[in-house]
């Protein structure tokens, strides 16, 4: 297995490479590499088998990924396009294929089979390029995703019905018809664990904060469901998919989502190489006109089935090309179908050639054509044709639930990194401002019971790509980093910076120390926790020292516009920045603990306390009542509580006449 898995690595790597300079999308380049490297090439690799085996588990977790990303209640919302749209589509493409190949000659059963085979598109190529796009969750993209979920639930009849096509007497209704319990029971299975078990179990794992068992635990749940529904005569993908859904009703989908991305990305490769290794260049290259034209066939009737397809459940012109731009090509289930054709003796080896050429070429164009899918419809809709024609095709019907499904998505929003004392007051005053926001949480009883409140808050690492795209920081306006890990909190500007650069972050550390590195890693601001404390117990002390509310405001700009300068230098640095006169006053709150005395129980005005003492009384609290109204007829009594200003002398003798006796 080793040198086979060196030599694909190796060889892609350079393909890739030379591909990325020329802007030529990297399933090409796995394409190509399966090629060279396959028996139809240099013959470089012999373990067909090992490449088999691992490019199936590619499908496994590309389903698996999508299946997180959805939800039971978007598939729900989707129905009509899954089994209204993915019906008409299959049925439409195998009725118009079957027809073309009956009229060329073949045997109805045959053209019936090649109609199978043209139905399906491939689930792999396209929703991998659709992710990389961030088109996934809009209205084409569900729809797309809507088709193809069809098809790959579609695929399992048709195996079925092709030994009854090559002749042979099983009883396919009766098969059917237990499949359709085994499915009823799946998806049963599907909702209950959606709802009960794998949301308790995620919590339970994601309390011990050990991300190898989290990892781990996410990896046991997409191949057991996906063994589950291999047992019951389903496809792996389909169960992959459902395993997906399960953990897509949990609060962890998003981190489980950025776990599992690199695993299928490896994985998914080979998937590719395998495809590109059973394409026959001299065989092309022979037959170059009649595959061609087979080519064309397929692209058009393919796409025209589709279009009417999408557009039956009330989808417009424009989305309707856009969808059929995008699953025009011939998909890898169809090559799995191709392969059982020829085991049965359905198809020869001739056909079996003439088909894959037409399907890897499908393959092949299909990046280029998603890419400028939009362009395409768009010069659809501007053909020359008849103006009432063109009408028709700019109107939008509008009358599909999905049209409504996606929402409005967060934009111009704050992002809260971390859920503590700071996140969770910064969560409130952001609620009071009405300024939307999100919250990104690694506790997983913090996020269960802020959520339970009604709070925007997902579990996840927030260094982790897809945690981040599902708050849309590229759509953010701030970024707040307030927790309390220095390396998470470089890991998370980084990961950040690599989305947008147009969102501001500000960073909370501990200590000053740190300032630069955040600030060269991409953070806007930075606030170090003991200097902002230090700017706080100084700001009170200026307080109480009487000083301008103005004046101490300008003070604590210029501290931190010179990044806390004042309190880092060991000893002074030139002039002060900070010229305050303090005033010789001060203002106190004192008791009279007396019951008699030289101010106690005699009208202020025969005292003469301004002008012994040199202090005013400026309010007076008794008996729980405080009030500013003081007169020369106001005395003082045992227990009252004075507001007096003053010098600080002055304030001293007047605390010793009013205060305990033996103080």
């Amino acid at each position: 297995m080793l040198p086979e898995i060196v030599i694909i690595f190796g060889l892609a790597t350079l393909v890739i490479m030379l591909f990325t300079r020329l802007k030529v999308p990297t399933i090409i380049g796995f394409l190509l590499t399966g090629t060279i490297a396959g028996p139809y090439g240099l013959s470089l690799v012999n373990a067909s088998a090992t490449v088999d085996v691992l490019s199936e588990i590619g499908i496994i977790l590309l389903l698996f990924v999508i299946g997180m990303e959805f939800s039971l209640k978007s598939l729900m919302s989707i129905k009509k396009a899954v089994f209204v749209g993915g019906s008409l589509q299959v049925s439409l493409t195998i009725l118009a294929a079957t027809v073309t190949a009956y009229f060329f000659g073949f045997d109805w059963n045959v053209a019936v089979f090649f109609g199978f085979l043209l139905a399906l598109s491939s689930t792999a190529i396209v929703l991998k390029l659709l992710q990389e796009m961030g088109q996934v969750n809009n209205l084409s993209g569900k729809t797309i995703l809507a088709i193809l979920i069809f098809q790959d639930i579609i695929i399992v009849p048709m195996m079925l019905f092709t030994p009854m096509l090559a002749g042979e007497s099983d009883n396919v209704l009766l098969s059917l018809f237990f499949m359709a319990v085994k499915g009823g029971l799946v998806i049963l299975f599907t909702i209950l664990s959606a709802k009960y078990l794998i949301p308790q179990l995620l919590f339970w794992v994601a309390k011990t904060r050990n991300e190898e068992l989290f990892l781990l635990s996410i990896i046991v749940i997409c191949f057991s469901v996906a063994f589950l529904t291999s047992l019951l005569g389903l496809s792996l993908g389909l169960g992959a998919f459902l395993a997906g859904l399960i953990i897509s009703e949990s609060e962890y989908s998003h981190h489980a989502t950025g776990k599992i991305l690199p695993f299928r990305e490896i994985f998914l490769s080979f998937f590719f190489v395998s495809v590109g290794m059973l394409f026959d260049v001299t065989f092309l290259f022979s037959h170059i006109e009649i595959i061609i034209g087979i080519l064309v066939l397929v692209l058009v009737f393919k796409f025209i089935m589709t279009v009417v397809a999408v557009r039956s459940i009330g989808i417009d012109f424009k989305e309707a090309f856009i969808v059929g731009f995008s699953i025009f090509q011939i998909g890898e289930f169809s090559l799995l179908l191709a392969q059982e054709g020829v085991e049965i003796g359905l198809i020869d080896q001739n056909h079996y050639q003439y088909f894959l050429a037409v399907s890897i070429l499908t393959m092949a164009i299909t990046p280029f054509v998603i890419k400028n899918r939009e362009k395409l419809a768009f010069k659809m809709l501007d053909a020359p044709l008849p103006q009432k024609l063109k009408t028709h095709l700019s109107t939008s019907t509008g009358n599909i639930s999905m049209a409504n499904m996606e929402g409005e998505e967060l934009s111009d929003h704050l992002v809260i990194i971390g859920y503590g004392l700071n996140g969770r007051n910064l969560s409130k005053a952001a609620k009071r401002a009405k300024i939307p926001y999100a919250i990104i949480e690694m506790n997983p009883e913090t996020v269960r019971a802020e959520g339970e409140k009604g709070e925007p808050i997902i579990y996840g690492d927030a260094s982790n790509e897809m945690v981040l795209k599902h708050v849309n920081i590229h759509l953010s306006r701030v970024v707040v980093i307030a927790i309390s890990n220095s390396d998470a909190t470089k890991s998370i500007i980084t990961a950040i910076r690599l989305l947008t650069q147009n969102a501001s972050i500000i960073v909370r550390t501990r200590y000053v120390n740190e300032i630069s590195a955040n600030l060269s890693m991409g953070a806007n601001e930075v606030i170090p926790e003991e200097f902002e404390t230090s700017i706080e117990i100084f700001t009170r002390v200026l307080n109480k020292y009487l000083i301008a509310k103005d004046d101490i405001e300008d003070f604590t700009e210029e501290v931190r516009s010179h990044n806390y300068e004042m309190f880092r230098a060991t000893q002074n640095r030139g002039r002060d920045r900070l010229n305050i006169d303090l005033p010789e006053i001060n203002f106190v709150s004192l008791k009279v603990d007396r019951d008699s005395g030289q101010y106690i129980n005699k009208p202020l005005k025969k005292v003469n306390l301004r002008e012994n003492l040199g202090v005013s009384l400026v309010a007076l609290k008794r008996e729980g009542q405080t009030t500013s109204h003081i007169d020369g007829d106001t005395k003082l009594k045992f227990g009252d509580i004075v507001y007096v200003v003053g010098k600080p002398d002055g304030l001293s003798e007047f605390e010793k006449a009013i205060g305990e006796k033996d103080r």
